[in-house]
């Protein structure tokens, strides 16, 4: 079907449209069928693939066995780090009495103030100036802004 050179090249591409794509799609999964694409493709490359049914089952095999070894070790890696995790039960629709820092000042009816929340940045509103490192108690949430007051 396709020469040595251009079905290593291939898989190769295979390999890194996958592991492009685990960027843009949730799950944590397609990156695994990414890395068996390139060991398929390094294998083609040694010589020992010559046939297409080879070089599926390799590829299939390879995907399957990094997934099962490497997902959940990798997936931790993969979420990154996550800062003040809420109870459970807890619900973000009620954030009244939780404290959160300003990251940029926020100015009495002005838009651009930001708090950072659970290591997530919420756009702010305050009554009264607030300077960047303050804490601030949250008050009320609105959609996706946080009305705050300064706590002295």
């Amino acid at each position: 079907m396709f020469d040595s050179a251009s079905a290593e090249l291939l898989w190769f591409l295979v390999g890194l449209v996958l592991l492009v794509s685990e960027l843009m799609l949730p799950g944590f999964v397609i990156v695994f069928f990414g890395i068996g694409a390139w060991i398929t493709a390094a294998l083609i490359a040694m010589g020992f693939l010559p046939a297409f049914n080879a070089q599926l089952l390799t590829f299939l095999l390879s995907s399957i066995l990094a997934l099962v070894l490497f997902r959940r070790k990798g997936k931790r890696w993969y979420e990154g780090r996550v800062s003040g995790e809420m109870a459970p039960g807890a619900s973000m629709e009620d954030l009244r009495g939780q404290r959160a820092v300003v990251i940029s000042a926020l100015i009495p009816n002005t838009p651009g103030g930001k708090v950072e929340f659970h290591g997530t940045a919420w756009n702010a509103e305050a009554d009264e100036p607030v300077q960047p490192g303050q804490i601030v108690e949250i008050l009320e949430r609105q959609n996706l802004l946080l009305r705050v007051k300064p706590i002295h």
